[in-house]
């Protein structure tokens, strides 16, 4: 493999989104040396949000939609490991609930506990099997850790019964770039494109689809 492109391959493992079933921090095009004051505006606004959802949680943590939506608030911040245990609390009054489970995963694999992570998946699905962003979630853990012919086969499983789910695509053009099928990479990952246009998955795909068609072309 060219040196270039095996950086773009290793480029698209490293920073394979992980957040699906978790809201996405916006991102600001400005400069961070000279943000808008709109920008500024937003940020403190996230900040005292999430000091007033502490306090609140400080003050009773016996409220599971507070303790859930601090969860994710610390996801979006990339404080993963305050998110496990938040998600951990509430683990014990809701372990069947699919959404937590993936988040709980989701958080275990944000601070490198993949068998952790792909417990809590494993969990996810036994409540909601076939869910989609559990099965992402988990092939995109395994493929992580080397396990790539089941991670593939559970992405393939994932379109055969839900064919609008992008997360499956993107996962499939990741491992067929690493390899080194790259009109198959493109392939699923232009699939991701048209599915979710917008999300981090798209945003991903189209700066590899860039990248790898130039190497195709030639």
């Amino acid at each position: 493999m060219k040196p270039l492109l095996a950086a773009v391959v290793v480029s698209v493992l490293a920073t394979a989104p992980l957040s699906a079933a978790v809201p996405a921090d916006s991102k600001d095009s400005k400069p961070a040396s000279a943000p808008s004051a709109a920008a500024a505006k937003v940020k403190g606004a996230e900040a005292d949000s999430l000091v007033l959802l502490e306090r609140a949680v400080a003050r009773d943590s016996s409220k599971s939609d507070n303790l859930y939506k601090l969860g994710v608030m610390y996801m979006d911040r990339d404080r993963p490991a305050e998110a496990v245990q938040v998600f951990t609390k509430l683990y014990t009054k809701r372990p069947t609930d699919a959404k937590l489970l993936v988040n709980l995963g989701a958080a275990h694999d944000a601070v490198g506990h993949a068998s952790a992570a792909q417990k809590y998946y494993r969990e996810a699905l036994k409540v909601a099997p076939g869910d989609s962003i559990a099965s992402c979630r988990l092939a995109q853990s395994l493929y992580a850790g080397g396990q790539h012919q089941e991670a593939v086969n559970i992405m393939r499983s994932v379109i055969q019964h839900s064919p609008g789910a992008y997360c499956a695509y993107f996962t499939l053009g990741v491992a067929f770039a690493d390899a080194g099928i790259y009109r198959d990479a493109i392939r699923m990952w232009k699939k991701v494109v048209e599915l979710g246009p917008g999300t981090p998955e798209a945003v991903s795909a189209q700066e590899s689809i860039d990248v790898l068609q130039k190497f195709v072309q030639q």
